[in-house]
């Protein structure tokens, strides 16, 4: 009997990049071949908080790590099967001692995959290796030295990939071990609105950040136009793996070093922490993905507007901030932050919908799409957390702030193009002569305001702030505070 070959499997999930990815990294360590794996799993694939910019922006990630797998003569196992049936599969052919993967912070799906991974694992006899990602710890129980923890980690240099010669799976094989698999058309169109994936990309924004955009950052980060060029643009880079936050860290430190404009690499560097913040929240409270984190706000009850909803996800609310923003973000999947706590403020306030209303859709169409950072953003904007300021965006003085030429309205709500610039902000003040000098007919050619804005927002700030003296909101708010907050944010709270 031929003794199988005995090999190490990298499981990539968020994490799609060969450089500073410590599951690779320890994997190479032995004199074992390595399989570096993906799978498209049918639990995700059909999940409703993805969508099919989600996969192919994966798809091109695999495509580009292919690319610079091909001088090692390799490439990634990638398969469209669940990890435990694929693993299986491999066991007849290899021995699997050692599966090395990062954790992942993701959505309930896949903490209850993981579990019955981790059952699996132990069934046959396999040491699953799971590593720490972006600063993302596992089993705190309060933030009691977290930034110490992330500190240090952040502080270790960026991770090589350095495999030894003809150590990775080769293509020959990977070809013969595929005959066994449904294989996923990993092929995207080359004409798309979005951010292309892949690592070589996300470096290509990454790099043209440091070297010229940043300079307008800080001015330019609430601009809904603006800040398309002025922000980095790295979201969806980080959220699927194709860059670690350290290394984005090290070349932020290294580039403020000789910029001319070290405030604005500062504040970047600040957003870089209160990504892992976010994402540590809902790692130590996973409940968040569907109901609010305060359970004071549990007993909060709206009734549910179909039609209210659908306007909304359309952007055909009559209010054109909210509806050019709604059509961008359909569009090409990006809006800077300011934006999204808008849009959301919008619905969960002026529209009083439950937020739960508005992850599904929301996470579909943002291509950064980052669980960890998802909801308990959207509860943060609802104003259902207890310890956050209650923030009512009120989308007319936004959009004459941040977009007063009216340019990213216009481009984004054609029907408003022609209209001189206050109207293109308030459409519904023009009169019926006026209508017809613009040639435009509200209700018709474009929708009149679905709600009132005063009413809507003062409804929503008395029912949150009489709310927030509930005695459970309280207790609970302390709670949130002793187990998610840092210890000198704490002290100020």
């Amino acid at each position: 009997m031929i003794e199988k070959e005995h090999i190490n499997v990298v499981w990539l999930k968020r994490d799609l990049r060969l450089f500073d990815n410590e599951a690779i990294y320890e994997a190479l360590k032995s004199e074992r071949r390595v399989l570096l794996l993906y799978c498209f799993e049918p639990i995700l694939v059909e999940d409703v908080h993805y969508s099919e910019r989600h996969w192919n922006f994966i798809k091109e990630s695999i495509t580009d790590l292919n690319e610079q797998l091909a001088p090692y003569q390799s490439k990634i196992l990638a398969v469209n099967a669940d990890i435990n049936a694929t693993i299986n599969q491999l066991l007849t052919r290899y021995r699997i001692t050692e599966i090395f993967s990062h954790q992942e912070t993701g959505i309930l799906v896949t903490y209850e995959r993981d579990k019955n991974f981790k059952r699996f694992c132990k069934n046959n006899l396999i040491d699953w290796k799971e590593y720490i990602n972006n600063g993302v710890i596992r089993g705190l129980k309060d933030r009691k030295g977290w930034n110490e923890l992330v500190d240090a980690l952040y502080a270790i240099e960026p991770l090589p990939f350095q495999p030894k010669s003809n150590q990775l799976i080769s293509l020959d094989t990977i070809k013969s071990i595929e005959e066994n698999f449904k294989l996923p058309q990993l092929k995207t169109s080359e004409f798309t609105p979005f951010q292309k994936g892949g690592r070589t990309t996300g470096l290509r924004y990454l790099n043209s950040f440091f070297q010229e955009r940043h300079k307008d950052y800080m001015f330019h980060i609430s601009k809904p136009d603006l800040a398309r060029t002025s922000c980095s643009r790295i979201s969806p880079y980080i959220a699927w793996g194709n860059l670690s936050v350290r290394e984005v860290i090290h070349k932020t430190k290294e580039t403020r070093k000789v910029s001319k404009h070290k405030k604005a690499l500062d504040a970047f560097m600040s957003r870089l922490r209160w990504q892992s913040h976010f994402i540590q929240k809902f790692e130590m409270e996973h409940t968040m993905e569907e109901a609010s984190i305060n359970k004071g706000f549990h007993k909060l009850k709206k009734n549910i507007s179909e039609s209210y909803q659908i306007a909304w996800k359309k952007g055909q609310t009559g209010y054109p901030l909210v509806d050019a923003c709604m059509r961008c973000l359909n569009e090409t999947g990006y809006l800077n932050f300011r934006m999204r706590a808008l849009v959301v403020s919008f619905f969960t306030h002026n529209l009083w919908q439950p937020w739960q209303a508005a992850t599904t859709h929301l996470s579909q169409m943002f291509l950064d799409f980052e669980p960890g950072i998802h909801f308990p953003q959207l509860q943060m904007q609802a104003g259902e957390t207890g310890i956050n300021m209650l923030r009512i965006y009120n989308p007319v003085k936004n959009s004459l702030e941040h977009d007063p030429s009216a340019a990213f309205i216009k481009k984004w709500v054609p029907e408003l193009r022609d209209l001189d610039t206050p109207f293109a902000h308030q459409p519904y003040l023009m009169t019926e002569l006026e209508q017809q000098f613009y040639n435009i007919t509200l209700g018709e050619d474009y929708p009149l305001p679905i709600v009132d804005l005063e009413a809507t927002r003062k409804k929503a700030g008395d029912t949150l702030w009489n709310l927030r003296k509930d005695k459970t909101v309280m207790e609970e708010s302390q709670r949130i505070l002793r187990k998610h907050t840092l210890k000198n944010r704490r002290k100020q709270s």
